[in-house]
């Protein structure tokens, strides 16, 4: 049976001219897809009066700074001003140009004060707001391990049960619920620019290029314009890369490194390079997501979709899919284990990070001998040492 996921939208006209469309995310629904796709088109786009203001694939840190949200962790605090300059950009388009903004960062907005403000600053009564989803039992594995990438030290089954059965469902991530309570995220957005201005795309993961195709039609694009481009650097973890990232988090954190080491060398320095360098296979052992888990998470899939109907905002899409409980998996749960030449990337990210970067803003650490020092404390101490070397050159 043929549905609206597997085919073409129709009679879905293109946005009027002058549009803000504020693509929301939330995270892991295909937002990098279309990021890649946008800002690799952005020249070709011009010609259909359409605009990618961000100087860049993703404005991460402008999104950040315009929801009052930190940077990852270790990193620099975003910057208003990166914030004022894109809106500038948009602004300074004129009416007649429809401009595109997506990032999934703005699904964290912290209350309706900060949504209010920034559909006012992109031009108020002309922004429309995109949500994209999917069914949650496909985003908490991603998400966790996302979350691992920022220092998370919890297994994948210790944080689905606080997650799902431990109210108020807020450590260890409170943004992961701000985020994917898709209901609510639309329903803060549909009180600031109303429901008429409110669409939400369902993504079915058969139709690898629904979502594209969906973008295309609602900005005027020609068909086939927007395509996949490959980002090495956003693909998830394994589980083996995942535990591996996860018991080194346990380590720099008992030792009370830095987060600004963590940063450098761990998430910019060993994960990228390992990312890039080496792509999962076959044998690799997926993040597998228990039945119960699956089963909780398809039943607040079909609330989430109840109320997102109650709403009266326009839904392109299956929103039965939100719902839906995948069958159980045939495949054999074998032990984990990272390959030696991943290991080996991993290390060597981190040791060319190093080399590469100096890292300001140490604490000073106490001189000790060795023999007075425990080898927990080494190895902080020896971190620090690093740190001040970096600085030095």
């Amino acid at each position: 049976m043929e549905t609206d996921c597997t085919r073409r939208h129709e009679g879905v006209p293109p946005l009027p001219s002058g549009t803000r469309l504020l693509h929301i995310g939330p995270h892991k629904t295909g937002t990098t897809s279309i990021q890649g796709a946008m800002f690799a088109a952005k020249d070709r786009l011009g010609e259909h009066g359409v605009l990618w203001p961000a100087t860049t694939r993703h404005p991460m840190e402008a999104v950040l700074a315009a929801c009052a949200r930190p940077g990852m962790m270790g990193d620099a605090g975003p910057s208003e001003k990166q914030w004022l300059q894109l809106v500038d950009r948009v602004n300074g388009a004129g009416r007649a140009v429809t401009s595109v903004i997506s990032s999934e960062f703005f699904a964290d907005a912290p209350d309706d004060a900060t949504i209010g403000r920034i559909v006012a600053q992109l031009g108020g009564d002309s922004v429309h707001v995109l949500v994209t989803l999917r069914p949650l039992a496909k985003i908490m594995p991603s998400q966790w391990q996302q979350y691992v990438q920022n220092g998370l030290r919890m297994g994948y089954e210790e944080w689905l049960d606080h997650m799902l059965r431990k109210a108020p469902y807020e450590k260890p991530n409170p943004s992961f619920w701000r985020r994917h309570r898709h209901d609510r995220l639309v329903e803060r957005w549909v009180r600031a620019v109303g429901a008429e201005r409110v669409t939400v795309v369902v993504v079915d993961d058969r139709d690898r290029d629904g979502l594209m195709r969906t973008f295309e039609q609602l900005l005027g694009l020609p068909q086939g314009l927007l395509q996949e481009v490959p980002d090495t650097a956003n693909r998830s973890l394994t589980l083996a890369e995942t535990e591996m990232l996860r018991n080194l988090n346990k380590e720099f954190r008992g030792n009370g490194l830095p987060d600004e080491l963590y940063s450098k060398l761990v998430r910019h320095g060993a994960v990228m390079h390992m990312k890039n360098a080496c792509s999962p296979t076959p044998q690799d052992v997926k993040i597998c997501t228990p039945q119960w888990a699956v089963e909780a998470a398809a039943e607040i899939g079909a609330e989430m979709a109840r109320s997102i109907g109650a709403t009266g905002v326009r839904v392109l899409g299956d929103p039965a899919l939100l719902s839906a409980v995948p069958k159980p998996g045939t495949e054999t749960l074998a032990e984990p284990r990272i390959a030696p030449e991943v290991a080996a990337q991993a290390l060597y990210g981190a040791l060319a990070a190093a080399a590469a970067a100096p890292i300001r803003n140490t604490a000073p650490v106490k001189s000790r001998t060795v023999h007075q020092t425990s080898s927990r404390e080494l190895v902080k101490v020896l971190g620090h040492r690093c740190l001040k070397r970096l600085r030095r050159r």
